[in-house]
């Protein structure tokens, strides 16, 4: 305070803001820690101004396509270096998505567990967290359309898709299944929206 200037409240609410980008650690009854941010943090901090941005449909849109590039990426990069034990893991996951169909809640975790095992292939704990958070950004569009009748088995059908693109080693064909996959969703989501107004 004496070297700023400034009073307690400029103090608390300067570390508030450390703690929430993640360079401060603050507990009640011990002094501030300077902590190095991590991925987790930083997109954490993102989460209120990506919620903002989707509050309109061009924001909306602006993240599908970002997740479609991201996503895509992510199944390339995993059909190059996906190895046999990643291949059981995404392969179980599959089997579980399928299992699931027919029931939306648990559909939808398995959905989201067939895509996180492709974010996990690259071993790259950024694209895990982003993954993380791009799942929790789009969560609208997810429920809208894995509630339409018969999309279980659509998005299962192409989640086998990409799976046999990846196992195969083909980065080409996996971007290619992905991004149909994505496309579908995101036309089927604008569809239900139009039909709900």
């Amino acid at each position: 305070m004496a070297e700023f200037g400034v009073g307690r409240t400029a103090i608390r609410e300067a570390l508030f803001h450390l703690q929430r980008a993640g360079l401060v650690d603050l507990r009640a009854g011990s002094r501030a820690r300077v902590t190095a941010p991590n991925a987790e943090v930083v997109m954490t901090s993102l989460s209120s101004s990506a919620k903002y941005l989707l509050s309109d449909d061009d924001g909306v849109r602006h993240f599908q396509d970002a997740r479609a590039l991201f996503e895509t990426g992510l199944a390339r990069d995993a059909a190059r270096n996906a190895t046999a034990k990643d291949i059981r893991y995404l392969s179980d996951a599959l089997d579980a998505n399928y299992k699931s169909i027919g029931d939306v809640q648990r559909f939808e975790d398995s959905d989201i567990t067939f895509h996180y095992a492709i974010a996990t292939i690259p071993k790259n704990p950024i694209y895990v967290v982003m993954h993380r958070a791009i799942i929790d950004w789009l969560v609208d569009q997810r429920r809208v359309t894995l509630s339409y009748p018969g999309q279980n088995r659509v998005a299962f059908d192409a989640h086998v898709a990409i799976f046999e693109a990846i196992k195969a080693h083909d980065p080409e064909l996996a971007d290619a299944r992905m991004r149909s996959h994505l496309d579908q969703v995101g036309k089927l989501y604008w569809k239900v929206r139009r039909a709900g107004k």
